[in-house]
C-alpha cells in the first residue's frame, strides 16, 4: 500500500482563485494531480482507466491557458479538475454505467451539466467509478478514509476522488441517496439539488422522478462557486436570517439510525453555538414512505431498460435484475399514486415547516459510518424521504464514529430555495471543523 495519506481533499474556492490569478497555471495543476494520481489512484480506484490520461488532461490545459491569456476574461472554474459519474454521457468517452451490457445499448449526446461545466472552465480527469445503472451493485472503488471500507453508492468513485484530491468538483447523481451518503462516508461536502434544479439530459437514466444530478466538493465555499457557475438563476444573497431554526424529525424515521448518539452529538454542538432547534414528531409512517419510493423507482427502472433487460438479461448483476423483477410487478394505478405522492408528500414537510417556523431540517447523513467491505454501499434510508420530495440537501462532515470514520450531518432545505441552504451550510461547517 501506497505510504501517501489517501485522504487529502483539494479546495476548488482557493484553486480556482489562484488559477484565474495567474497565481498558478492549469498545466502545474496537472503535474500535481498526476503525482497524487500514480500514488492514490492504485489503492482507490476512484476512475475508470483510460489511456494517455494526463497526455490528453495536458492538451487541454494548455488549450485552455490558450483560449484565455488574460486573467480578467476567465470563467468561473477555470482550471478546476472535474471528475464525472460513468452514467453522464460525456464526448470523447465511453459510457459504461458500472455494467457489462455493451456500451453502445445505452449511447447518447453528452449530458447538458457536463456541457455547463466545461464551458465554466473545467477539465475533465475522467470518468468516476458507479455502481451498476446506479444501483446498489458496487464497482473497485475504496473509502479514502479507510480502503478498507466501503465509499458508498452509488456515485462511489466521485465522492472518493473529492476525499483523495482528485478533483476539485465530481459530478453524480441521486435517486434515493447516492450523493449524500457517499459524501458522508468518505468526509466530504455533498449537495442534491431541489429536484429539476439541474437538467438530467445526457443521463443513463435511473428513475425519471427521482433522479437528481448531484456534486461533491472539498467543502461548502467550493460548492457554492460549482453551484453558483453552472446552475441557472443562482442568485448568491438572499435576504434570510443568519442562525435558521433547525428542527429534528422525532420518530421511527430518526429510529432507522444506529448512530443517534453521535448525533445528538451534532445537535449539541449546535445548540451550544446558539443555533434554536425544534424536536418534530415526523414519519410515523416511514414503512409506507419507503415503499412508496422504492415502487417507483422500481418500476421506472423497469421501464428505462425494458428492451435492454430482454436483449442482456445475463449481463445483469443480481440486484440490478431483482429491483427491475420488482418493478415490473408494480401495477400502473400503483406507479401513478407513487408519482403523485411526491409533490403530496413535499406540501406536507412545507406545511409543517411553515406551522413550526423551520428553515432546516437535520438529521443523520446516514444510518451509521462507512460498513466494512466494498460488497455492500450502506443504506439510503436517511436519505430517502428528502429525495421523494425533491427537496435540496447537502451533508457536511461532521464528527468521527466508530473505528475513528466520519459522520456526516444532513441538512435539508425547502424546495427551490436551494441558495440559502448552501449558504447556512457554510455557515455551519466550521462547528465541526475537526
Amino acid at each position: 500500500m501506497t505510504a501517501a495519506p489517501l485522504f487529502q481533499p483539494i479546495s476548488l474556492a482557493s484553486d480556482v482563485q489562484a488559477l484565474r490569478q495567474a497565481d498558478r497555471s492549469p498545466s502545474a495543476l496537472i503535474d500535481d494531480l498526476e503525482a497524487r494520481f500514480e500514488a492514490i489512484e492504485p489503492v482507490i480506484s476512484a476512475y475508470l482507466p483510460v489511456p494517455a490520461r494526463f497526455d490528453r488532461l495536458r492538451r487541454d490545459a494548455k488549450l485552455l491557458e490558450q483560449r484565455y491569456p488574460n486573467a480578467e476574461t476567465r470563467p468561473p472554474l477555470y482550471g478546476a479538475l472535474l471528475g464525472v459519474k460513468d452514467i453522464f454521457h460525456v464526448e470523447g468517452f465511453t459510457t459504461r454505467a458500472g455494467t457489462q451490457v455493451p456500451p453502445e445499448a445505452f449511447a447518447g449526446d453528452e449530458a447538458d451539466i457536463v456541457t455547463r461545466l466545461k464551458r465554466a472552465g473545467a477539465l475533465i480527469v475522467g470518468k468516476t467509478v458507479t455502481t451498476e445503472f446506479a444501483y446498489f451493485e458496487p464497482g473497485p472503488t475504496r473509502n479514502p478514509q479507510n480502503p478498507d471500507h466501503s465509499p458508498g453508492g452509488s456515485s462511489s468513485g466521485s465522492a472518493a476522488a473529492i476525499a483523495s484530491g482528485l478533483a476539485h468538483v465530481t459530478v453524480g447523481t441521486q435517486t434515493v441517496g447516492s450523493v449524500i451518503r457517499p459524501a458522508a462516508y468518505c468526509g466530504v461536502f455533498g449537495y442534491k439539488p431541489s429536484f429539476g434544479r439541474v437538467d438530467t439530459s445526457g443521463l443513463v437514466v435511473f428513475s425519471p422522478s427521482a433522479d437528481h444530478v448531484g456534486f461533491f466538493t472539498a467543502d461548502a465555499a467550493s460548492m457554492q462557486t460549482a453551484a453558483s457557475a453552472v446552475i441557472d438563476d443562482w442568485q448568491p444573497t438572499l435576504d434570510r436570517p443568519a442562525r435558521p431554526a433547525l428542527a429534528l424529525p422525532v420518530g421511527r424515521y430518526l429510529e432507522q439510525s444506529s448512530a443517534l448518539a453521535a448525533f445528538e452529538s451534532q445537535v449539541k454542538q449546535l445548540t451550544q453555538a446558539g443555533y434554536a432547534i425544534q424536536r418534530i414528531p415526523m414519519f410515523d409512517d416511514i414503512e409506507a414512505i419507503n415503499e412508496c419510493h422504492q415502487d417507483l423507482i422500481a418500476a421506472e427502472l423497469a421501464c428505462q431498460h425494458r428492451q435492454r433487460f430482454a436483449q442482456y438479461k445475463r449481463l445483469y448483476r443480481p440486484r440490478t435484475a431483482a429491483l427491475i423483477h420488482r418493478g415490473q410487478a408494480v401495477s400502473d394505478q400503483r406507479l401513478r399514486v407513487a408519482r403523485e405522492s411526491r409533490l403530496k408528500f413535499r406540501q406536507r414537510l412545507h406545511r409543517v415547516m411553515d406551522e413550526e417556523g423551520i428553515d432546516l431540517w437535520i438529521c443523520p447523513s446516514a444510518p451509521d459510518v462507512a460498513p466494512r467491505g466494498i460488497e455492500t454501499t450502506g443504506s439510503p434510508l436517511m436519505n430517502l424521504p428528502w429525495t421523494h420530495a425533491g427537496a435540496p440537501v447537502v451533508s457536511l462532515p461532521a464528527g468521527r464514529g466508530m473505528l475513528s470514520l466520519p459522520l456526516g450531518l444532513q441538512l435539508v432545505g425547502r424546495f427551490g430555495e436551494d441558495e440559502p441552504l448552501l449558504a447556512w451550510a457554510h455557515a455551519i461547517e466550521p462547528l465541526f471543523a475537526a
